[in-house]
């Protein structure tokens, strides 16, 4: 689990990734019960088993086993390219603040993570360039969700 009880209380969306946390933490899931009838929270859970906690879900993603990286990836590259992130969050609150950094152009998370394109390695036999992009340095309009997630 990545947040507090008391971020799960106080959010207005929670996400549940690979897991069961109405089964597997029936204490802590209180808050997610708690923040939805409060806090109109809403519920998205990932996971290609139906379980307990998908069946409360405002929404859920049946994924395919083994897809959950490459969701994940989009879900990222989605929220960088359409710059839904939370910049001053990022910056202040996280480790990954390079991707918001400004003069971070020449050192991209891209750059760190990807071959040439077309070049093959042991690790990378197709040659295929890596999702990942890097925010925009500008100042943009903060983002109003407040999310948790549990996994």
């Amino acid at each position: 689990m990545t947040n507090t009880w008391t971020d799960i209380a106080n959010a207005n969306l929670i996400l549940v990734m690979g897991g069961n946390a109405a089964e597997a933490h029936p204490c802590g899931f209180k808050w997610v019960t708690e923040a939805k009838a409060h806090n109109a929270a809403r519920l998205i859970v990932v996971d290609p088993r139906f379980t307990r906690t998908a069946s409360v879900a405002d929404y859920y993603a049946p994924i395919r086993t083994g897809t959950d990286i490459a969701f994940m990836g989009g879900l990222i590259n989605y929220l960088l390219t359409e710059d839904k992130i939370q910049h001053e969050y990022v910056r202040n609150y996280t480790d990954v603040s390079f991707i918001v950094k400004a003069g971070m152009a020449s050192k991209t998370a891209s750059s760190a993570v990807t071959t040439s394109p077309n070049a093959a390695t042991p690790t990378n036999p197709a040659g295929v360039t890596s999702w990942a992009r890097t925010a925009s340095s500008e100042s943009t309009r903060p983002c109003k969700t407040r999310a948790a997630s549990i996994n």
